[in-house]
Formats: structure tokens, sequence, C-alpha cells
């Protein structure tokens, strides 16, 4: 036999189609895996605006820092000891010699020792940050009281003195640079109450009240979410807290303590009549009129809200529309069902819900 076919080494086989494929589908996920990063960065912003919210985002950076510092130390290690090690021979002894293993025992204390007064440097700094949210605002602050449903927010608020209390929902407005203390509680199932720019996350639990206190340092808008899966429409649980002057705010809580403004004209009275003769009145409320549901948000003063449906749309003829006609097209699963009607009816049905500002 030809001794050069004997000791001729095979062929490697050429690889089938798929393993020619596996960079390919593993850079298109890697680029998949980075379009998604980058889209979570969209959206609202999260900047600490309130002292505690700043607490507790400090909390945070120090905690990513170390995490960041340590993970970039054992990585190094790991890259150093991959590069430096000895490649195994046949004469390669199977044990270091005494003094490389007490070298090696000496990096493994030090690292330990590390470890463990990080450890204790981030138990300390978290207790710390704790009692400071904890303590805050717990002089004369303003009572809110917020109960989470299936999907949206009921939001009361009761004047200790006077004792006016009002109903909204979906919206909270509070003053700038005062203490507001939320009383947190649920209808139905476990809800989270979560508001980046000013506080942390605070489980709602049925028959069981919570509490959280926040304050707002500047103007603006600052969105919040139920941040504990609730159901079919968790994501679409959403809430504004509106942050404004003293004045401003009490402005428009005097508004809210009034009744709903009676129709202005013939067009207003119609949807009026509309709204008090379908199943609306089941399930709204409507101050000064006899609507007296307790199921569904109060409508007393629904035009003066920037969205509806839990922060599902803005507030705005179209949306409001579709939103009483087919509210599943919005929000599949919500407990409001749809509400065929007239488009005459209809144009009148939303003149009278305009006007309750």
């Amino acid at each position: 036999m030809n001794s050069r076919l004997v000791n001729r080494a095979p062929r490697p086989l050429l690889r089938n189609r798929s393993e020619r494929r596996a960079p390919r589908v593993a850079g298109a996920g890697a680029l998949a895996l980075l379009c998604v990063a980058i889209a979570g960065c969209s959206g609202w912003p999260s900047h600490p605006a309130g002292p505690q919210a700043v607490r507790i985002a400090g909390e945070w950076w120090l905690f990513l820092s170390v995490s960041c510092a340590i993970y970039v130390v054992v990585m190094a290690a790991l890259i150093a000891a991959l590069l430096r090690a000895p490649r195994a021979r046949a004469e390669t002894e199977t044990e270091l010699p005494a003094p490389a293993n007490r070298r090696f025992s000496y990096a493994v204390g030090a690292a330990v020792a590390i470890s463990v007064a990080l450890l204790f440097v981030l138990l300390i700094s978290d207790l710390l940050t704790g009692r400071v949210v904890e303590a805050f605002g717990a002089n004369d602050p303003l009572i809110i009281e917020i109960k989470g449903r299936q999907w949206w927010w009921e939001v009361s608020y009761a004047d200790p003195i006077a004792g006016n209390r009002f109903t909204t929902a979906n919206e909270i407005h509070i003053p700038i640079g005062r203490p507001v203390e939320l009383l947190l509680t649920s209808a139905d199932v476990i809800h989270s109450l979560w508001v980046p720019e000013l506080h942390g996350k605070r489980d709602l639990i049925p028959a069981y009240g919570r509490r959280l206190r926040l304050q707002a340092d500047r103007a603006g808008i600052y969105r919040g979410q139920c941040a504990e899966f609730c159901g079919y429409q968790h994501a679409k649980m959403s809430l504004l807290i509106i942050a404004e002057p003293e004045a401003v705010f009490a402005a428009w809580q005097n508004a809210q303590r009034q009744p709903a403004r009676p129709p202005a004209n013939e067009s207003e009275t119609r949807g009026q009549q509309v709204f008090l003769s379908t199943t609306c009145v089941m399930c709204h409320t409507v101050q000064g009129t006899p609507a007296g549901g307790k199921v569904a948000p109060d409508l007393t003063h629904l035009a003066s809200r920037q969205t509806i449906a839990s922060g599902a749309v803005p507030n705005t003829p179209g949306h409001l529309a579709a939103w009483i006609l087919d509210p599943q097209s919005i929000k599949p699963g919500t407990n409001m069902p749809g509400n065929p009607m007239s488009p005459q009816d209809l144009q009148a049905l939303l003149a009278y819900l305009r006007s309750l500002t």
C-alpha cells in the first residue's frame, strides 16, 4: 500500500449552512440587544427632583460604581492569569511550587478581606439612606390618599381642618417645596407606586395601609407607574404628579372642591341627559348630579386632566370619543364596556364632558 496515502490526514468536512450562518446570527442577536438597550433610554426623564430621590440616586451610583470597579478588577485578574499561565506539558508538575502557593493564598485572602469590607460599607450606606428617607417630612405634610385599582389610581384629598374632601383620578397635584404624605392601599390586587424622580417604589397591599413621603423641589410633571405586575393592563397603569407653586396648587385645590359646572348651552344640556340616561351613572360620579358610582374614576372635573384611561391616551376629544365607544381598543381587558350611540348623542356627550373643568 502506498505510504503516502496511508499517512495523509483526512480533510476536514465542510461546515454545513447553519454553521456558516452562526456568526451572522450571533452578530444579529448582539445588534438586537444593543437596540433594545438604547430604546430603554428613551421616554420620560428620570432626574432626581426631590431630596429623597437625590439620596436614593446617590446610593444607586455608589452601588453601581463599586460593582463596576469589582467587575473590572476581576476581569483584569482573569485575563492576566490566562496570559501568564504556563502551558501544560508532559513534564509539568501537578502542583505549584511553595512560593507560588503562598502568593496565591495571599491574593485570595486579600480579595476576601476587601470584599467583606466593601459589603459592610454598602450595608451601612444602605441603612443610613433608609433612615434618612423614612424620617423625611414627618412634620405637617400634605395628606393624600391613593387607592390602586385595576388599572387606574383613585386619588383623594382631605383637609384635616375644614374636612372638605374631594376625589380625582390618575393625576396628583402637589405644592413644590412642601412634604407630601401618601396613604397607600389597594382595592383588589397588589400594586406598586413608583415615581422615579421623587422617590423609590412602595407596594399597595389590599386591606393594609402603607405610607410614602415625598417632596418636589422644582415645578414640573413627573410620571409615576405601577411597578408590580397586577394584571393584563399593568403596563398602562400610570399617573402624573404635577408639582406647582403653592398659589397655583391652592387655586387648583379650590376648583376641585366645587361641584361640576352646570350645562351652559343646549348641546351640553343634551350631553348631560345622555350621560345620566346611560349606564355611566352606575360607575362614575359627577358632583352636583345624580351620578354617584364608586367603581370608576370621578368625572367631576374630567376636562382639567391631561390624560384619560390612566395615562393610556391624551385627554383630547378624539381619544375621549374612542374611549367612550370602544375602550377595549385602547386598553384591552379594562372593566369599562363599550357604549354604542348615535353620532348626535356622542357629540353632545363630548360637549358635556369637555365642559367639566
